[in-house]
Formats: structure tokens, sequence, C-alpha cells
């Protein structure tokens, strides 16, 4: 799955549906969303009070004869609206700022754990960048949605009311003049909605390209500098970023011009008042103090007009970014346990295939009615040319995918009836790219289960022969691994996955070409832990070496995914078939 085709369902979901998803994280906070309108009501009542206040102070003072206790009781009553108004938004945008955080912290935690649980095929097939972008990027651009527009957007509402409230109070006409850009103002808004959608999603799929590129080839920048690959790179990455520089530009320009049209309405209702209200006032119909506070209200009717403008492009980002999670959220795992699944409380290791069909695409069946049994504590080794099948039958055992047709049995039970927590908890896999996080050698071999002791660690560090090389490093098993465990060798880092594997005492052990690519001492140390670890529960095995498998129980040759011969070492040489053709050509010599 490309970057595209990662969004391939988005553009379903309607406006309603969005935010109806994400009023449903805030559900939890309403008291605190509550008591913040509230606050927030409270501050655009004392706002308003400080045009009339104004207007009030001004025609007192074009009196003949000035109550100067009047005035300053006036005054002071400004200067409290302006107190308190200025306190309770300093406590509101405190509280939105903290719920707002708690919300994105829930939902970037529900993101990483529905990624967590979801299909290794899924994750294999999407690029890495691209959900990196959804867990960080996309997740902060919900951020200042919850915290500024959520409540905002209904503090702008009724400021807006109750500002045409107070100026019908004061006088009807003029009001009803002003009102004439209303109708402009829900156009224009509703004509920048649909073009800003369209420029926030190009943003957020250009951005999503643009860091699965830098997610892949920063990992793979060994390999563009040995081929000299570096301009060619460079000339891939100008072209995706310049994708994304421009659609930032179409972005910048849509909400550049909704902007200005906004200012232009106001300077047009600005001068309806001053016109008519001049007139007004030269006729004596009202005074300048009443001019004054009309003029000081339609800025602050605009205020919030062009804060919901500006509320409004952080609500249509917001929206790009929320279709783009929900994508994730929506895409459910294939393989899921059914109703009333069984969970294992332990597991002897008899594994049985019977007649079993898998393809990972249609019909393309990269296994083909393929029935074999192994026994408890049994070693039997898979082998066969590239795509043969034999990689898939371990997948399947540990359903990372689940097969067409036939069945798979652990125990005696069909591994479909069996919940995937309590199989894989069983079952030790051990890969050929081992795959080390950045922390240290004993994180790595515990994974952070504060169950297993030091010396159970110890022990199977030892019994895998990792001892050798953890007791020569200075800081022993604190000893730093850096990302990817690239400052160990290959062998090594195999050596550490055996030592993982046995610590979590499995009962089935799976091993995937663990020994290619190594050094002969170290394979030497590697046959060793094979042998040891034999003798501890069932064994599987895919190796290209022969010498790793020759003293397994039983050796399983397939050829385009079908079995064509099984036994034990000595018997297919005896056979002569095509394990003996194999046999002759790796030691001909």
């Amino acid at each position: 799955m490309s970057a595209d085709n990662l969004d391939k369902r988005l553009h379903t979901m309607t406006d309603m549906d969005i935010i109806k998803r994400l009023l449903g994280y805030a559900v939890p906070y309403i008291p605190k969303f509550i008591f913040t309108l509230g606050l927030m009501i409270f501050s655009v009542l004392a706002g308003l009070l400080e045009p009339y206040l104004t207007g009030k102070s001004i025609d007192l003072i074009n009196e003949d004869v000035i109550d100067l206790q009047v005035l300053y009781m006036y005054l002071g009553v400004f200067v409290v609206a302006i107190l308190v108004g200025n306190i309770l938004n300093y406590a509101q945008t405190l509280i939105l700022q903290k719920t707002g955080q708690a919300i994105i912290y829930n939902i970037r935690e529900e993101i990483f754990t529905h990624l967590e649980y979801h299909d290794v095929s899924y994750l294999n097939s999407t690029p890495t960048g691209a959900l990196v972008t959804r867990v960080t990027n996309d997740t902060n651009t919900l951020s200042e949605m919850y915290t500024s527009v959520i409540v905002s957007v209904f503090r702008n509402v009724i400021m807006v009311v109750l500002i045409i409230v107070a100026m019908l109070f004061i006088n009807v006409q003029l009001t009803l003049l002003i009102l004439i850009v209303v109708p402009f103002i829900i156009f224009f808004s509703f004509l920048f909605r649909r073009y800003s959608r369209k420029a926030y999603r190009a943003v957020r799929a250009n951005l999503s390209k643009v860091n699965a590129f830098l997610a892949e080839h920063l990992s793979g920048m060994k390999i563009i500098q040995i081929f000299n690959q570096e301009a060619e790179k460079f000339n891939e990455f100008d072209l995706r970023n310049s994708k994304l520089k421009r659609s930032y530009y179409r972005q910048i320009f849509v909400f550049g011009l909704y902007r200005p049209t906004m200012y232009l309405l106001y300077m047009i209702a600005l001068v309806i008042v001053f016109y008519f209200g001049g007139i007004s006032v030269i006729e004596g119909i009202i005074t300048i103090g009443v001019l004054i506070t009309f003029q000081s209200y339609i800025g602050r009717f605009f205020e919030p007009i062009q804060q919901l403008a500006e509320q409004f492009n952080v609500l249509q980002s917001a929206f790009a970014s929320a279709e783009r999670l929900f994508g994730i959220l929506d895409n459910k795992p294939q393989i899921s346990n059914i109703e009333n699944s069984i969970d294992l409380k332990e597991m002897k290791g008899d594994i049985e295939f019977k007649n079993v069909w898998f393809a990972y695409n249609n019909e393309d069946w990269i296994l083909k009615d393929v029935s074999f049994k192994v026994k408890e504590k049994e070693s039997v080794a898979f082998i066969g040319a590239t795509g043969a099948g034999k990689t898939t039958i371990l997948r399947l055992i540990t359903r990372n995918y689940d097969i067409q047709k036939g069945q798979i049995f652990i125990d005696g039970i069909d591994i479909k009836t069996v919940s995937k927590e309590t199989l894989r908890k069983f079952i030790g896999v051990m890969l050929q790219d081992v795959f080390m996080f950045s922390g240290t050698i004993e994180s790595n071999i515990k994974l952070r289960d504060e169950s297993i002791s030091d010396e159970k660690m110890i022990q199977a560090c030892k019994y895998v022969n990792a001892d050798t090389f953890i007791n020569k490093l200075k800081q022993g098993y604190s000893e730093a691994v850096k990302e990817r465990g690239i400052n160990f060798s290959t062998g090594q880092r195999q050596l550490l996955s055996f030592a993982r594997t046995l610590v979590h005492d499995p009962k089935v052990m799976i091993l995937d070409e663990a020994t290619s690519n190594i050094d002969t001492e170290t394979e030497q140390l590697i046959q060793d832990s094979l042998e040891k670890m034999m003798s501890i529960g069932t064994m599987l095995i895919v190796a290209h070496r022969l010498s790793t498998i020759q003293h397994v129980d039983n050796i399983i040759v397939f050829s385009k995914g079908e079995i064509i011969e099984q036994g034990n070492h000595q018997d297919l040489l005896r056979n002569k078939q095509h394990y003996y053709d194999l046999y002759r050509l790796q030691y001909q010599d």
C-alpha cells in the first residue's frame, strides 16, 4: 500500500461525521468545557460594557455641567470590566490548553495502540513515514482545534449575537443598516470552506509523502552513498518538496483572499456607520457618544468574525488531518480473534498442517494443499528455493496471516479459535534480520518485562553463548544499543535474539534464516546454541545452510508451494533426490 492508496477512503466522510467523532473525544471533558464557556460568557459581557461606558463618558463630558462623581463611577466600572475580562480570558486559556493537550494525548495513544495490534501485512505495505505523520503531525494539527476553536466558536457566536442585541437596544435603524453585510459574510465563508478543504487535503497528503520518502531514504542512506546516487535522490526529494511547497502556496492563497475580504466588509460597515450615523448626529437624532459606541461595537462585531475566519482556517486544517487519522482507525485488522476465542494456559508444541492453501494475493497460491505434522519438542527444518513457501509456513503459525483453505492445529486446537495474544505468548521467533531497539542489552532481551529477573536473563545469555561477547563490554548488560543495533555485528545481534527468545519461555521456537551471512566462528557458536535450544521445545527452522540442519529430526523439502520430500538428513541423502542435489551443490568442493 503506497502513501497515495493509504487515503483512498478519506473523502467519503462528511463534515458532520468528522465533527461528531472529534466531539466524541471531548465528551469526558464536557464539565471543563462548560466551565470555560461560562468564563467566556462573563468575559464577553465585561467586554460589551467597555464601548457602552465609553460612549456614556463622552456624552457626559460633552454636557455643559460635568457630574464628576458619575464620570468617575463610569471610569471605575470601565477599569474593573477590563481587569475582569483579562483575568477570565487568562483562566479559560489555561484550562483549554490543558484540556486540549489531554485530548490529543488520548488520540495519539489510541492511534498508536491501533497500529500495535494491526496486521503485519498492513504495516509492511504502508510507508513508515506516512504512519509517523499521522501519529505526530496530524494529531498536533488537532491540538489547536481543541485548545482554541471548540469553545472559542461558541464564544464568538455568543459575542456576535450579544453585540447585535446591544446595538438594537441602542439604535434599531443603524443596526439594520450594518446587518446588510451579514449575507456577504456568510456567502464568502461558504466559498472559502469549499476551496480551503481541497488545499488542506493536498498539504497533508504531500507532507505525508515527504515524510515517507525521508524515512525510507535516511534508513537506506548507506546504499545511496555506495552507488553515488545522491544527486538522483536529491532530485526525487526536490520533486516531492516542490509539490509540498506549491500546496502550501495554494493554502496560503485561499486564506489570503478570505481574510482581506472580511476586512473589506468591516470597512464597508464602518463607512455605513459614519455616514448614516454622522447624519443622525448632525440632525440631533443621536448623540456623538452613541456614534462612538456604534463604531466601537462594529470593531467588536467584526473581531469575532475575523477570529471565526482564523478558526475556520484551523478547522479546515483539523478536518483534513482528522480524515487521515480516522482513515487509519477505520482500517480494521483482517486477522482478529473470533468471539469466545480460546486463551491457552499452556502449550505442548504439537503442530499440524492439514490440506493448507494460502495466497497473499487472490489465488496466486504460495502453498498448495500442504500437510505435515510436528510432534512436541521435535525439530523440523524447511528448505527449498526462494519463493517455495518456507517462510510463509512460519508466518501462518504465528497468525501474521490467515489461510484461505485447510486447517492449522496447535496441540489439536485450530489456531483460528485461539486468541492471537496467548498463541504468540508461547511462540518465540528469531529472524534473519534481527531488530534491536535503542536502549541497552538488558532492555532488548527483557523487552522491559519486569517479571524477568536479571538471573534468568544472564542464564539465558550463557545458554546461547551470548555471554562470550557481553562480558567483554565495559558496561556489560547495561551497554548502550544504538538504533537498529548498528554497534553490534550480525552474529552478536543473532545471539541476543536467541537470548531474547529463550528468556520468554517459548514452547515453539521459529528460526528463519538465522545463520545467513555470519562468519564461521560465530556460526559455530550459533550452531552450539541451536543444539541446546532444540531440547527446550518444538523448533521450526528455515535455513539455506544445510550445515545448520543436519541434526534436526525431520527435514521438509518444498518446491513451488508443495512438499516434494521429507525425512532426516541421512535418509534424504540416501534417496538421492532434491535434497541430495542441494547438498552436493553446497559441498561439491
